[in-house]
Protein backbone atom coordinates (compact mmCIF):
# COMPACT_ATOMS: atom_id res chain seq x y z
CA UNK A 1 0.00 0.00 0.00
CA UNK A 2 1.41 3.45 -1.09
CA UNK A 3 -1.29 6.12 -0.15
CA UNK A 4 -1.79 9.39 1.49
CA UNK A 5 -4.40 9.37 4.45
CA UNK A 6 -5.72 12.52 6.31
CA UNK A 7 -5.51 11.11 10.28
CA UNK A 8 -8.20 12.49 13.01
CA UNK A 9 -7.36 10.75 15.59
CA UNK A 10 -3.88 7.99 16.59
CA UNK A 11 -2.76 6.39 14.47
CA UNK A 12 -2.53 2.61 15.15
CA UNK A 13 1.16 2.16 14.23
CA UNK A 14 1.17 -1.70 14.01
CA UNK A 15 4.71 -3.51 15.03
CA UNK A 16 7.64 -1.20 16.67
CA UNK A 17 9.74 0.29 13.56
CA UNK A 18 12.85 1.55 16.41
CA UNK A 19 14.95 4.25 14.91
CA UNK A 20 18.57 2.87 15.81
CA UNK A 21 20.94 5.72 14.78
CA UNK A 22 19.82 9.60 14.22
CA UNK A 23 22.52 12.04 13.48
CA UNK A 24 22.07 16.20 12.36
CA UNK A 25 25.29 15.72 10.80
CA UNK A 26 28.28 18.32 10.78
CA UNK A 27 27.75 22.04 9.21
CA UNK A 28 29.86 23.64 6.56
CA UNK A 29 28.00 26.62 5.76
CA UNK A 30 24.80 26.06 3.93
CA UNK A 31 25.87 22.36 3.41
CA UNK A 32 24.95 20.17 6.08
CA UNK A 33 27.08 16.45 5.75
CA UNK A 34 24.34 14.16 7.36
CA UNK A 35 26.65 11.30 6.70
CA UNK A 36 30.50 10.37 5.01
CA UNK A 37 31.51 6.88 4.59
CA UNK A 38 33.52 6.76 7.27
CA UNK A 39 30.86 6.94 10.04
CA UNK A 40 27.17 6.22 9.38
CA UNK A 41 27.80 5.26 5.38
CA UNK A 42 29.50 2.37 7.48
CA UNK A 43 25.98 1.34 9.20
CA UNK A 44 23.78 1.35 6.00
CA UNK A 45 26.16 1.11 2.83
CA UNK A 46 25.31 1.23 -0.25
CA UNK A 47 24.31 4.74 0.75
CA UNK A 48 27.55 6.04 1.79
CA UNK A 49 27.35 9.98 1.62
CA UNK A 50 24.60 12.39 2.06
CA UNK A 51 24.56 16.21 2.10
CA UNK A 52 21.90 18.94 2.51
CA UNK A 53 22.06 21.60 0.87
CA UNK A 54 20.35 25.42 1.65
CA UNK A 55 22.02 27.62 -0.39
CA UNK A 56 21.29 31.69 -0.95
CA UNK A 57 22.98 32.39 -4.62
CA UNK A 58 24.44 35.16 -3.90
CA UNK A 59 26.67 34.15 -1.38
CA UNK A 60 27.04 30.40 -2.10
CA UNK A 61 30.34 29.85 -4.38
CA UNK A 62 30.73 27.34 -6.80
CA UNK A 63 32.24 23.85 -6.07
CA UNK A 64 34.97 23.78 -8.74
CA UNK A 65 35.87 20.52 -10.01
CA UNK A 66 37.27 17.52 -8.00
CA UNK A 67 37.12 14.30 -8.90
CA UNK A 68 35.27 10.60 -8.08
CA UNK A 69 35.58 6.91 -8.39
CA UNK A 70 33.86 3.61 -7.60
CA UNK A 71 30.28 5.79 -6.65
CA UNK A 72 27.31 7.41 -8.17
CA UNK A 73 26.21 10.49 -6.87
CA UNK A 74 22.31 11.47 -7.17
CA UNK A 75 21.55 15.28 -6.58
CA UNK A 76 17.83 15.78 -5.86
CA UNK A 77 16.81 19.57 -6.09
CA UNK A 78 13.63 20.76 -4.49
CA UNK A 79 14.14 24.57 -5.13
CA UNK A 80 16.01 26.76 -7.14
CA UNK A 81 18.62 25.87 -10.07
CA UNK A 82 21.92 24.33 -10.25
CA UNK A 83 24.17 23.94 -13.50
CA UNK A 84 26.65 21.04 -13.23
CA UNK A 85 29.34 19.52 -15.68
CA UNK A 86 31.43 16.29 -15.74
CA UNK A 87 34.37 15.30 -17.86
CA UNK A 88 32.36 12.79 -19.28
CA UNK A 89 31.05 15.17 -21.69
CA UNK A 90 27.64 16.39 -19.94
CA UNK A 91 26.99 19.34 -18.90
CA UNK A 92 23.26 21.72 -18.32
CA UNK A 93 21.12 22.66 -15.77
CA UNK A 94 19.37 20.93 -12.92
CA UNK A 95 15.91 22.67 -12.65
CA UNK A 96 13.38 22.77 -9.06
CA UNK A 97 12.12 18.84 -8.75
CA UNK A 98 15.19 17.55 -11.32
CA UNK A 99 17.54 14.84 -10.58
CA UNK A 100 21.05 14.18 -11.53
CA UNK A 101 22.33 10.85 -11.50
CA UNK A 102 26.38 10.32 -12.12
CA UNK A 103 28.04 6.99 -12.50
CA UNK A 104 31.75 8.18 -11.54
CA UNK A 105 32.81 4.53 -12.11
CA UNK A 106 36.41 4.31 -12.90
CA UNK A 107 37.18 8.09 -12.34
CA UNK A 108 35.74 11.67 -13.22
CA UNK A 109 35.74 14.66 -12.18
CA UNK A 110 32.38 17.46 -11.98
CA UNK A 111 31.56 20.93 -11.17
CA UNK A 112 28.29 22.49 -10.38
CA UNK A 113 27.20 26.10 -8.79
CA UNK A 114 23.94 27.58 -7.85
CA UNK A 115 21.97 29.74 -10.62
CA UNK A 116 19.59 32.49 -10.63
CA UNK A 117 18.70 33.84 -7.64
CA UNK A 118 16.53 31.59 -5.97
CA UNK A 119 17.31 29.83 -3.10
CA UNK A 120 19.18 26.01 -3.49
CA UNK A 121 17.82 23.75 -1.53
CA UNK A 122 18.50 19.49 -2.03
CA UNK A 123 20.38 16.70 -1.42
CA UNK A 124 23.28 14.86 -2.59
CA UNK A 125 23.64 11.29 -2.25
CA UNK A 126 26.25 8.89 -3.34
CA UNK A 127 25.69 5.18 -3.82
CA UNK A 128 28.96 2.88 -3.08
CA UNK A 129 29.16 0.71 -6.26
CA UNK A 130 29.66 -3.02 -6.87
CA UNK A 131 32.67 -4.59 -8.41
CA UNK A 132 31.01 -5.14 -11.61
CA UNK A 133 30.15 -1.21 -12.47
CA UNK A 134 33.19 0.42 -9.93
CA UNK A 135 35.70 0.79 -12.15
CA UNK A 136 33.19 0.73 -15.77
CA UNK A 137 32.77 3.90 -17.38
CA UNK A 138 31.44 6.75 -16.08
CA UNK A 139 27.68 7.70 -17.21
CA UNK A 140 25.30 10.64 -16.48
CA UNK A 141 21.60 10.80 -16.92
CA UNK A 142 19.58 14.15 -16.37
CA UNK A 143 15.46 13.89 -15.32
CA UNK A 144 13.32 16.98 -15.66
CA UNK A 145 10.56 17.25 -12.89
CA UNK A 146 7.90 15.89 -14.97
CA UNK A 147 10.08 12.42 -16.02
CA UNK A 148 10.40 11.63 -12.74
CA UNK A 149 7.43 9.36 -11.43
CA UNK A 150 5.29 9.08 -9.10
CA UNK A 151 3.71 6.69 -6.88
CA UNK A 152 1.25 8.49 -4.26
CA UNK A 153 3.53 11.31 -2.74
CA UNK A 154 6.27 9.42 -3.14
CA UNK A 155 8.68 10.55 -6.23
CA UNK A 156 10.69 7.75 -7.04
CA UNK A 157 14.31 8.84 -7.94
CA UNK A 158 16.12 5.43 -8.23
CA UNK A 159 14.77 1.76 -8.18
CA UNK A 160 11.62 0.57 -8.20
CA UNK A 161 8.21 0.94 -6.06
CA UNK A 162 4.96 -0.34 -6.37
CA UNK A 163 4.04 -0.67 -10.27
CA UNK A 164 6.38 2.66 -11.03
CA UNK A 165 10.25 2.42 -11.94
CA UNK A 166 12.73 5.32 -12.25
CA UNK A 167 14.20 6.08 -15.21
CA UNK A 168 17.69 5.84 -14.17
CA UNK A 169 20.12 3.25 -14.83
CA UNK A 170 21.34 2.57 -10.81
CA UNK A 171 22.06 -1.08 -9.55
CA UNK A 172 19.37 -3.55 -8.87
CA UNK A 173 17.66 -3.97 -5.12
CA UNK A 174 18.33 0.16 -4.26
CA UNK A 175 15.32 2.27 -3.67
CA UNK A 176 16.08 6.14 -2.80
CA UNK A 177 12.74 8.40 -2.57
CA UNK A 178 11.76 11.92 -2.65
CA UNK A 179 8.67 12.24 -0.34
CA UNK A 180 5.92 15.15 0.57
CA UNK A 181 3.68 15.05 2.86
CA UNK A 182 0.87 17.72 4.34
CA UNK A 183 0.70 18.13 8.08
CA UNK A 184 -1.71 15.15 9.05
CA UNK A 185 -1.29 12.83 6.50
CA UNK A 186 -0.03 9.39 6.53
CA UNK A 187 2.05 7.41 4.01
CA UNK A 188 2.83 3.47 4.47
CA UNK A 189 6.30 2.13 2.68
CA UNK A 190 5.81 -1.26 2.32
CA UNK A 191 10.03 -1.82 2.04
CA UNK A 192 10.54 -4.48 -1.08
CA UNK A 193 11.75 -8.03 0.84
CA UNK A 194 15.01 -8.64 1.02
CA UNK A 195 15.54 -4.49 1.86
CA UNK A 196 16.71 -4.75 5.15
CA UNK A 197 18.53 -1.09 4.97
CA UNK A 198 16.08 1.87 5.04
CA UNK A 199 16.53 5.52 6.47
CA UNK A 200 15.08 8.71 6.47
CA UNK A 201 16.27 12.50 6.15
CA UNK A 202 13.57 15.02 6.26
CA UNK A 203 14.77 18.29 4.45
CA UNK A 204 12.09 20.22 6.83
CA UNK A 205 8.93 19.72 8.73
CA UNK A 206 8.61 16.97 11.41
CA UNK A 207 7.23 12.89 10.47
CA UNK A 208 6.63 10.49 13.21
CA UNK A 209 7.87 7.07 12.51
CA UNK A 210 6.51 6.91 15.45
CA UNK A 211 9.47 8.00 17.06
CA UNK A 212 9.46 11.92 15.66
CA UNK A 213 12.28 12.82 13.01
CA UNK A 214 12.81 16.44 12.43
CA UNK A 215 13.83 18.41 9.05
CA UNK A 216 17.70 18.31 9.11
CA UNK A 217 18.05 15.21 10.78
CA UNK A 218 19.20 11.48 9.17
CA UNK A 219 17.76 8.47 11.01
CA UNK A 220 18.19 4.80 10.43
CA UNK A 221 15.43 2.23 11.58
CA UNK A 222 16.42 -1.15 12.62
CA UNK A 223 17.29 -3.96 9.98
CA UNK A 224 14.57 -5.67 8.97
CA UNK A 225 11.62 -5.59 6.07
CA UNK A 226 7.66 -5.15 6.39
CA UNK A 227 5.88 -2.04 6.26
CA UNK A 228 7.07 1.51 7.85
CA UNK A 229 3.89 4.08 8.43
CA UNK A 230 4.50 7.77 8.72
CA UNK A 231 2.62 10.32 9.76
CA UNK A 232 3.59 14.16 9.08
CA UNK A 233 3.13 16.19 12.16
CA UNK A 234 4.18 19.20 10.02
CA UNK A 235 4.48 20.01 6.30
CA UNK A 236 7.38 17.97 5.44
CA UNK A 237 9.71 17.28 2.54
CA UNK A 238 12.11 13.92 2.88
CA UNK A 239 14.45 11.43 1.36
CA UNK A 240 14.15 8.11 2.02
CA UNK A 241 16.41 4.84 1.12
CA UNK A 242 16.34 1.42 1.63
CA UNK A 243 18.12 -1.63 -0.23
CA UNK A 244 20.06 -5.17 0.28
CA UNK A 245 22.96 -4.67 2.59
CA UNK A 246 26.33 -4.40 0.62
CA UNK A 247 28.27 -6.96 1.57
CA UNK A 248 31.79 -5.43 0.83
CA UNK A 249 34.77 -3.72 2.51
CA UNK A 250 34.50 0.31 1.96
CA UNK A 251 37.95 1.05 0.75
CA UNK A 252 38.73 4.99 1.29
CA UNK A 253 40.21 7.64 -1.37
CA UNK A 254 40.08 11.03 -1.09
CA UNK A 255 36.85 11.32 -3.12
CA UNK A 256 36.36 7.74 -4.08
CA UNK A 257 34.97 4.38 -2.29
CA UNK A 258 35.97 1.17 -3.66
CA UNK A 259 35.34 -2.26 -2.50
CA UNK A 260 39.33 -3.59 -2.98
CA UNK A 261 42.69 -1.67 -2.94
CA UNK A 262 43.38 -2.76 -5.99
CA UNK A 263 39.96 -1.26 -7.56
CA UNK A 264 40.98 2.05 -5.64
CA UNK A 265 44.36 2.18 -6.77
CA UNK A 266 42.54 1.58 -10.79
CA UNK A 267 40.08 4.60 -9.93
CA UNK A 268 42.77 7.28 -8.72
CA UNK A 269 45.09 6.18 -11.35
CA UNK A 270 42.16 7.22 -13.90
CA UNK A 271 41.13 9.96 -11.58
CA UNK A 272 45.17 11.51 -11.93
CA UNK A 273 45.10 11.21 -15.87
CA UNK A 274 41.83 13.24 -16.17
CA UNK A 275 43.25 15.80 -13.89
CA UNK A 276 46.36 16.59 -15.57
CA UNK A 277 44.36 16.82 -18.62
CA UNK A 278 42.38 19.63 -16.94
CA UNK A 279 45.56 21.17 -15.77
CA UNK A 280 46.97 21.32 -18.61
CA UNK A 281 43.97 22.87 -20.19
CA UNK A 282 43.61 25.46 -17.64
CA UNK A 283 40.69 24.40 -16.32
CA UNK A 284 41.95 23.53 -12.41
Amino acid sequence: MSAVLAVERPLDWGPGRRIVYRTRGHFHGPITRLMSPSDAGQLIKPFVFLDRFDMDPARAPGIGFHPHSGIATVTVLLEGRLSYEETSGTKGFIDAGGVEWMKAGGGVWHTGAPVGTARVQGFQLWIALPPELENTEPQARYLDAADVARHGPARVILGRYGDIESAIPAPANINYLAVELRKGERWRYARPAGHRVTWIAPFDGKVATPAVVNGGELAVFEDGDGEIDFQALEDTRFVLGSSFEHPHDLVLGMYSVHTSQAALERGEAQINRIGQQLHAAGRI
